[in-house]
């Protein structure tokens, strides 16, 4: 295989390399449930497609001329498989904290000129929903979980024809080490929040040098719990290495369920901050 240039190349890697039966596991009505490397890739592949059909378009691979997906949602194998799906047809996706205020959520909108926005829970989806007449970019709203009045997000992958996936095929292909590959909105110390930018390129100099340094060693049988946010660059970064090197991924079910997922999976590794084990600590 040729040398890993781009974010999306990790996944193809697995896949080629030690393809999992657990790459991405959640628990849903009480029961751990894994999506397969092979599983994931193909809806990866299908909501690329499907974006593309509804018109997501990279206009020349420039920052400011690819479209701007939207994305709320706190951890779960759909936040993966939109990310990834994102960066093969080159757009940009602006991952939001859940507990954005409307008034900056509407900010981020506006100032990146978000297409579409895919979000879990009927709370979030109120918040969007309360600051849509004033974000004219935005044309629709996508929820990871089934609830009325918004639409399903895997309607998509149902849109796509041989045309879309030739398409994505061909824009995957032209995908460069130095486009842009999302941009994380930060609050930073002053003002109104700030875009970063980041190129995969950025990213997957970090991924590999990361994995020289730490001991994430590439072993199927390894499993990892993850519950730092993805909205955050670290956990993001952490989630491409445990990709590269063959680790599943367990995703918790909240904050306050950290202890008990922990005595569930028995994760061999995790990535968190004091404080949290502070809490798992006294718990």
């Amino acid at each position: 295989m040729k040398e890993i240039e781009r974010i999306f190349d990790f996944l193809q890697y697995q896949l080629d390399t030690f393809p999992k039966k657990d790459m991405l596991s959640y628990k849903e009505n009480g029961e751990w449930k894994s999506h397969s490397t092979e599983q994931i890739k193909e809806l990866v592949d299908k909501l690329s497609a499907g974006l593309i059909h509804l018109g997501v378009k990279n206009n020349n691979m420039t920052p400011e001329s690819q479209d701007k997906i939207g994305l709320i949602s706190r951890n779960r194998p759909e936040w993966i498989i939109l990310d990834l799906a994102c960066q093969q047809i080159g757009a940009l996706l602006c991952p939001i904290y859940p507990t954005t205020h409307p008034t900056e959520l509407e900010f981020i909108f506006n100032d990146a000129d978000v297409k579409y926005v895919f979000i879990s829970g009927a709370d979030i989806l109120d918040k969007v929903k309360s600051i849509r007449d004033r974000t004219p970019s935005l044309l629709n709203i996508y929820s990871f979980d089934d609830l009325p009045g918004v639409d399903y997000w895997k309607s998509i992958l149902a849109l796509p024809g041989d045309n879309d996936f030739r398409k994505m095929a061909d824009v995957k292909d032209s995908v460069k080490a130095t486009d842009c590959a999302t941009i994380i909105y930060t609050s930073g110390t002053t003002g109104t929040p700030k875009g970063v930018m980041l190129s995969h390129q950025n990213i997957v100099s970090n991924v590999i040098n990361s994995k020289k340094s730490f001991p994430f060693e590439d072993r199927t049988d390894r499993k990892t719990l993850s519950f730092l946010p993805l909205n955050h660059i670290f956990e993001r970064m952490v989630t491409y290495i445990y990709i590269y090197s063959g680790n599943s991924i367990y995703y918790a079910e909240s904050i306050d369920t950290i202890g008990e997922n922990i005595k569930e999976v028995k994760p061999n590794l995790f990535c968190t901050v004091p404080r949290l084990l502070e809490k798992v600590y006294e718990k």
